[in-house]
C-alpha cells in the first residue's frame, strides 16, 4: 500500500462500476473496489450455482477495467462465447477462469487476487462478501422476490431490499480498506440491485457511516423501470438513508445537461426517463451538490463520461488528504 497516495474505496457493481474505474485509475491514487455478489443471472448465476462460487462477472468486469495489459488479452478474457452447446453458450472465457482459480486455490478471494497479479491489476478488487449471496425484495403490496435478476422484472414498486442468508460475514480486508479510506464513492449504478447490495452486507455499511473518509454518490443518469421509476436525485439519497439508518453521504454528483431527442426516444422503450436533480431536497439533506454535464454518448446509449467525473474525484480527495495530512 502506498502511503504517500490517496486511498479511494469505490463500491458498486453491473456496467457503472467499470466505467469509472477506467477513468480513475489513470490518477496516482491507492484505488480498492468493493464489488457486490448478489448476482445471479446469465453465465455468472449459473456457475454460482453448478458450481457453488460467488458469482464472477460484476468482478471479472472490474479486473478487466483495471487491467494494464495489453487489449487482447482484455478482449481475449472478455470474450463470451456463442455456439449452440447449452454447457458453453453465454460463458465468458474470464467467467471460466475465475471459477477454473476458486477451485485451484480452494477460496474466491484467492483467486482474484492470483488474477489480478496475471492481468496486471491496478488497485485491489475484493467481493462485498467470500460468498455468494441472495438478493432478496419486499414490494409496496408485501410480495417478497427473491434473485437479484428477477426483481427489476417483477413489475412493482420496491418498499425494500435486503440480503440472505443472515450469517454473511464481511471481508476483513474490505473493513480495513474503508477504515483507512479517504474517499469512499457510491455508484454509479443500480441503485436496489448493485450499490445497496454492498452496502448491506451485516458490517460493512456500518463501516461506512462511521468512516473517517468523504463519502460520495454518483447519481445514476437515468432512472430505471423495475427499480427507480420516476425517481428524482433526492429519492435515490432517501433509499440508501432508509436502509442504512444512518445519514452519511456529504455530496451528490449529478448530471445537470439536457437529454438528446434521440437518446431519450431510445430509453422511452424502457420507460427510463432522465434522473431529475431536485436541489432544494438535495440541501435539505445537507449535501454538497457538484452538478455538470457529466453525460458521454455511444450512439444512443448513454454513460457517465468517465474522465470528467475521474477528474472531479481527484481533485476532491486531493484536497481532502492534503488538508487532512
Amino acid at each position: 500500500m502506498k502511503l504517500d497516495q490517496p486511498r479511494v474505496v469505490v463500491l458498486g457493481g453491473g456496467t457503472g462500476l467499470p466505467v469509472l474505474l477506467r477513468g480513475l485509475k489513470q490518477y496516482p491514487i491507492d484505488l480498492t473496489a468493493i464489488v457486490t455478489v448478489a448476482d445471479d443471472g446469465g453465465s455468472s448465476g449459473r456457475l454460482r450455482t453448478e458450481l457453488e462460487i460467488p458469482p464472477p462477472g460484476d468482478i471479472r468486469n472490474v479486473l478487466a477495467a483495471l487491467s494494464e495489459v495489453e487489449p487482447l488479452i482484455i478482449e481475449m478474457f472478455q470474450h463470451r462465447f456463442q455456439t449452440n452447446s447449452k454447457e458453453l453458450a453465454g460463458h465468458s472465457l474470464g467467467n471460466l477462469i475465475l471459477a477454473a482459480m476458486t477451485s485451484i486455490s480452494g477460496d474466491f478471494v484467492s483467486a482474484i487476487q492470483q488474477l489480478s497479479k496475471v492481468l496486471n491489476v491496478k488497485g485491489v478488487v475484493l467481493p462485498a462478501a467470500n460468498q455468494s449471496v441472495e438478493l432478496n425484495a419486499e414490494m409496496q403490496d408485501g410480495t417478497l422476490v427473491t434473485g437479484e435478476s428477477k426483481i427489476s422484472k417483477a413489475g412493482n414498486k420496491i418498499k425494500r431490499v435486503f440480503l440472505t442468508p443472515d450469517d454473511i460475514k464481511p471481508l476483513q480486508e474490505t473493513i480495513e480498506a474503508i477504515r483507512q479510506a479517504d474517499l469512499i464513492v457510491l455508484g454509479p449504478g443500480s441503485l436496489f440491485t448493485s450499490i445497496l447490495p454492498n452496502l448491506l452486507v451485516p458490517g460493512l455499511g456500518e463501516e461506512i457511516c462511521h468512516a473517517k473518509a468523504k463519502k460520495v454518490y454518483i447519481c445514476n443518469l437515468m432512472t430505471q423501470a423495475g427499480e427507480t421509476l420516476d425517481f428524482t436525485a433526492s429519492d435515490h439519497i432517501k433509499a440508501i438513508y432508509e436502509h442504512m439508518k444512518c445519514a452519511f453521504i456529504d455530496t451528490i454528483i449529478v448530471n445537470n445537461a439536457q437529454i438528446p431527442d434521440n437518446v431519450q426516444l431510445r430509453y422511452d422503450e424502457e420507460y427510463a426517463k432522465p434522473v431529475i436533480f431536485d436541489l432544494e431536497k438535495l440541501q435539505e439533506f445537507g449535501l454538497h451538490v457538484i452538478q455538470d454535464d457529466f453525460a458521454t454518448y455511444t450512439g444512443e446509449i448513454i454513460r457517465h463520461d468517465t474522465q470528467k467525473i475521474a477528474k472531479q474525484l481527484f481533485e476532491f480527495v486531493q484536497e481532502f488528504y492534503t488538508t487532512n495530512r
